[in-house]
């Protein structure tokens, strides 16, 4: 027989450094799920990906207070960022750039990030990539 799901549970944590403390524990704690475990099964499974990135990660949890999570590719925002090597977006998109990004990066992006969007396509899936760029104020350049 399958578990009984409970719940879902959608947090934000940097690869390798989840620790008990909040908002990490007390989010986890409510639910009944067992802290340390989870900390050390998602430092674990995210000890390849640069250290400080954050990882979306959806976390299942069920009635017998087992838990399973999927950890996500970073933010499209992250990939944009660091192909263009900048620290921030604009402070005033549409008005101010904060830099330009080709279509050719957005398509390597959106290849990478594919699996995490709501797209069945590269095409699709770079259009999103470069409506994020446009609403961190970067131009998307030909």
């Amino acid at each position: 027989m399958a578990k009984e799901v409970e719940g879902l549970l959608k947090l934000q944590i940097p690869a390798g450094q989840a620790n008990p403390a909040p908002p990490i524990g007390p989010a986890l704690g409510q639910r009944g799920i067992n802290i340390m475990d989870f900390c050390k099964t998602f430092n674990d499974k995210s000890k390849g990906e640069q250290p400080g990135v954050v990882l979306p990660v959806v976390v299942t949890y069920f009635k017998d207070k087992s838990f399973e999570m999927e950890i996500k590719m970073p933010p499209a925002s992250y990939f944009i960022k660091e192909a263009i090597n900048i620290k921030k977006g604009s402070k005033e998109p549409g008005r101010e750039s904060a830099g330009s990004i080709s279509m050719a990066k957005c398509k390597e992006i959106a290849e990478k990030k594919l699996k995490d969007l709501n797209a069945n396509t590269v095409d699709q899936g770079m259009k999103i990539i470069i409506g994020s760029a446009r609403s961190m104020g970067i131009e998307v350049t030909d």
